[in-house]
């Protein structure tokens, strides 16, 4: 089964009313409002205030809505989830998880919400953020934590200080980190999101990290502007021609099932089960995609 759909995750200032009301339509597949690194240390039980006060009446359209907490080390991330979660609420967005202690801390903490709310069981899910060092040599461990868990958000920019070198537009600083990241999530069945594309300037150069990122098994991207949903949605969605082959191998496997065939071929390639589950797994992908999109 494909994990969930996260193409695009938008971050949008918790702190600024009018960035809220623009998101609105905003085509992103979550919609992350932001009170950690956008917001000031003095404004951010004011951010936390402003979300309670918004986000109930928040337009989904087939969206998903999350929350950016910051991390322990702040003393916030209590404050902010016993204010947040309410119905409105799909998930929150965790900064700086180093272990899988962290993951189920959050998670015991949800379940105790949850049920003193009357919500169900689960329904506040988790998306981790892979920023430093320790959380990238626990990175399975951390995928792995909690059944809340929908997916991974690498930190590149703290990442980099972590391991004593400055953020390059080429990235081979964060090669490592990346494709642990990638690894990681895939193995637990959750989905990988690459580091926010800071240049807004550069949007051949987005597109391109975009490809190269799509290639080495990230399925979305930390957007940390508009014009960078589009293109986000567009690469992380499988082509038509891909659509049309897994649709082809799967009725090609299925005849050969009903024929009693030992052996499937199709185009000269033979159809075993590594390509099916291949196939089966691009028509989940695209068939999610289709639901969130006829929700807009």
């Amino acid at each position: 089964m494909a994990a969930t759909v996260m193409r695009s995750m938008l971050s949008v200032p918790g702190i600024r009313e009018r960035f809220i009301e623009k998101a609105r339509d905003a085509e992103a597949d979550v919609l992350c409002f932001d009170l950690e690194d956008s917001v000031a240390w003095d404004d951010k039980p004011a951010a936390r205030d402003l979300l309670c006060r918004l986000l109930p009446n928040f337009p989904k359209r087939g969206r998903q809505v999350f929350v950016r907490t910051n991390g322990y080390d702040t003393g916030l991330i209590e404050q902010e989830l016993d204010a947040i979660v309410r119905p409105w609420l799909d998930g929150v967005s965790v900064s700086k998880i180093e272990s899988a202690r962290d993951v189920q801390r959050i998670d015991d903490y949800l379940t105790l919400l949850e049920r003193a709310r009357g919500l169900d069981d689960g329904q506040v899910k988790i998306a981790a953020w892979i920023e430093n060092a320790h959380a990238v040599a626990n990175a399975y461990e951390i995928c792995a934590a909690s059944e809340r868990l929908v997916g991974i958000c690498v930190g590149g920019e703290d990442y980099a200080v972590s391991i004593g070198v400055r953020r390059t537009k080429g990235g081979a600083e964060l090669e490592l980190a990346r494709r642990a990241s990638v690894n990681a999530a895939h193995a637990a069945g959750i989905a990988p999101l690459d580091t926010p594309w800071t240049d807004i300037r550069d949007p051949e150069g987005y597109e391109d990290e975009l490809r190269r990122m799509k290639e080495i098994g990230f399925q979305g991207k930390f957007c940390i502007h508009p014009d960078q949903l589009g293109p986000a949605n567009r690469i992380f969605s499988p082509p038509a021609e891909d659509v049309n082959w897994a649709r082809r191998v799967v009725d090609a496997y299925q005849d050969g099932v009903e024929r009693n065939l030992g052996a499937v071929a199709l185009d000269g390639q033979m159809i075993d089960k590594p390509v099916l589950e291949q196939a089966e797994y691009v028509l989940a992908w695209s068939d999610q995609i289709a639901a969130m999109e006829s929700a807009r």
